[in-house]
């Protein structure tokens, strides 16, 4: 059992079973994942895990979406950001991630990836993702629409910049996670500043 376990004197009960679900992940993946690998990795018996979800899969869905509500809820701007420094900041969160107290971006995201390859053949799981994937697009293209009203952005196409923008992110993190290329998310930051937000200032 992870020595970082929690009791739900800390934490509410489907936190730490959320938690768990992490360590289990990580250490078993998901095609080897058990209810009991799950039990094994918190200090509340199996039985709470039953009473909560109906099972593995209802399980898993509701981590999924408490993976992506970790990352959509963590982008902290000061209300006074200009669009430039609010735009810089989503995508950093995208593709550096928040803190976290345990497992750091890298190893969630390393569990991220797992479910997002097995959701090709999951209609349920890959629609979650597919409305991530456009929340964080959606993101984007508002604070360059913002950035163009108040004139301190050139009249680009947001709708394209935002697409490119998120499609460069989830490559980089691919190539990251699949290919072990750890320098990926930077060349990636240093990309989109010098082929892609370097636009928002161009005049001609």
């Amino acid at each position: 059992m992870s020595d970082s376990r929690e009791t739900v004197s800390s934490k509410d009960t489907e936190e730490v079973i959320m938690e768990a679900t992490f360590r289990a992940l990580s250490k078993h993946g998901y095609k080897d994942l058990r209810m009991r690998d799950i039990g094994e990795e918190m200090d509340l018996t199996r039985q709470v895990i039953h009473y909560h979800f109906d099972g593995k899969y209802d399980l898993l869905s509701a981590f999924l979406e408490h993976v992506i509500d970790q990352y959509e809820g963590s982008v902290e701007v000061n209300e006074h950001a200009d669009p430039r420094s609010e735009l810089d900041a989503r995508i950093d969160q995208c593709l550096f991630g928040p803190e976290f107290e345990e497992f750091g971006h890298w190893e969630r995201m390393k569990v991220y990836h797992e479910l997002y390859t097995h959701a090709q053949n999951d209609g349920d799981h890959r629609e979650l993702f597919n409305e991530h994937y456009d929340r964080i697009r959606e993101s984007i293209v508002e604070v360059v629409e913002e950035g163009i009203e108040r004139g301190e952005f050139a009249a680009v196409d947001a709708e394209r910049m935002g697409q490119l923008i998120t499609d460069v992110i989830h490559a980089a993190r691919g190539r990251r996670m699949a290919l072990g290329h750890t320098d990926a998310p930077e060349e990636a930051r240093k990309a989109i500043d010098d082929f892609v937000l370097s636009s928002l200032y161009d005049d001609g």
